[in-house]
């Protein structure tokens, strides 16, 4: 019995006051091969996995402190899209690498020496750049030059064609339709109507923006059901989906546009209903079936794609909700969350916007005006574009390029996000001081 307890007491001095700590994170990057070296405190036990639809490769540290803050290493140039970490249970430390696609990897650990402490590195390797430079060495070479005066020979250059670039696709939404009215204005105008029109106008500019393509869910008087919307989305290979609606309340004072992003409640429960009916399901999380998954791999899957999409849903609620500050009154200056279903895409960043309260005849009006739906139009885009310059989707021509500022952002923070200096971005936006206003838009160098 006192051994059980000593044993006990171990274990818990190792996960509570012996646990390793992670000292930074480096990353190299050859032809083909992507080296990331993971610094620690001590030694540790690991286990590393990929999956797929996306391509990531999840390293689990075990007896691993999570960071406070760490530096992450440029990935530009790079085949990792993303580095994230979180404390997967109480004894493990999950770091996922969202991958541009599937790679092989291997992984070593190292003991310390005079100038570097315990190491965990990790070795992707693109066998696909390999054969490409294989076969280009077995390529016969092309026919000599002609001749021409006094043996000067004509310099011959062989184009290289670019990469394919895909557009981003934005789902635009507009909610209710047909048979389903949506909220009713005091002067009779119908909501279905009103999100339509600015729906419209919203595709509009995405279409006219370099890189980006609308699709809407529906472009007339249709009445959709909310499953089949995301479906739509998701038939679209959308990158985003934004649902626009009008709010209603009895009170007719109230007034002003929110943004809602999918709750953790509604998350949780759209987790269980793919669970349920994975035998025989056509929804897809993150682009796997879950049909021939057993219960605990498929509880992963859907867990780690959820938790990504929710992550970017709350980025891009923010940035839009930034856009609209800048058009007139909020109802709440901060995102909110519900249980909306056309919110519970496991893999697709998805908000919900409600422009206005139609039940508010100042705000009726403006609602039926055109100026003042090309001005939620272009709130929206204005978030939407700032989000896909900081997260561009893999094969599109988008980087990061502005900021818009969201409360509680700092000169300092915004400059780390980016990986560039405090002077540096001080010069590009010609500050002489360090305060910032929320929804100032600022160019990043």
């Amino acid at each position: 019995m006192h051994r059980f307890f000593l044993s006990l007491l171990l274990l818990t001095l190792t996960i509570n006051g012996w646990a390793t700590t992670i000292k930074g994170i480096r990353l190299s990057q050859s032809e083909a091969d992507t080296r990331l070296v993971i610094d620690l405190s001590d030694r540790v036990d690991y286990h590393l996995f990929t999956l797929d639809n996306p391509a990531r490769l999840v390293i689990d540290l075990k007896y691993t402190d999570q960071p406070k803050s760490i530096t992450l290493p440029d990935l530009k140039n790079t085949p990792i899209r993303n580095i994230r970490y979180a404390e997967w249970d109480k004894n493990t430390l999950r770091f996922v690498l969202d991958l541009n696609k599937t790679l092989k990897y291997s992984s070593q650990t190292l003991t310390p020496d005079k100038k570097r402490p315990y190491r965990l590195v990790v070795d992707l390797h693109d066998s696909s750049v390999t054969q490409t430079a294989t076969k280009a060495t077995v390529t016969p070479p092309e026919p000599a030059p002609k001749i021409q005066k006094k043996s000067q020979a004509t310099t011959v250059k062989k184009e290289i064609p670019a990469s394919p670039r895909r557009d981003i696709v934005i789902a635009i939404d507009a909610g209710h339709g047909g048979q389903d009215s949506g909220a009713l204005g005091s002067r009779g105008t119908k909501e279905k109507d009103v999100v339509l029109a600015i729906a419209r106008r919203l595709a509009k500019l995405v279409n006219d923006e370099p890189g980006m393509r609308a699709y809407l869910t529906r472009d007339s008087d249709t009445f959709i059901t909310l499953r089949q919307r995301i479906k739509r989305a998701h038939n679209h290979n959308a990158d985003m989906f934004i649902s626009i609606h009008a709010d209603a309340f009895h009170k007719q004072r109230a007034k002003g546009a929110s943004v809602f992003v999918l709750s953790e409640r509604g998350a949780s429960s759209e987790a269980a209903q793919l669970l349920a009916d994975k035998e025989n399901a056509a929804d897809l999380a993150g682009g796997i079936s879950l049909e021939d998954k057993d219960d605990l791999l498929a509880y992963v899957l859907l867990d780690l794609s959820q938790n990504a999409s929710l992550e970017a849903s709350l980025e891009v609620a923010n940035t839009v909700l930034s856009g609209l500050k800048r058009v007139g009154h909020v109802h709440k200056k901060h995102v909110e969350s519900a249980a909306f279903v056309v919110l519970k895409s496991p893999d697709i960043p998805s908000i919900l916007v409600e422009t206005a309260f139609i039940s508010n005849p100042d705000e009726e009006r403006k609602l039926k005006s055109s100026s003042h739906q090309n001005k939620l139009a272009r709130a929206m885009l204005s978030g939407i574009r700032n989000y896909f310059q900081r997260n561009p989707p893999l094969g599109t021509s988008q980087g990061p390029q502005q900021h818009i500022v969201n409360r509680g952002d700092t000169l300092s923070t915004i400059a780390q996000r980016y990986q560039v200096s405090l002077n540096q971005l001080k010069s590009r936006n010609d500050l002489s001081t360090t305060k910032l206003k929320v929804g100032e838009v600022l160019m990043i160098p």
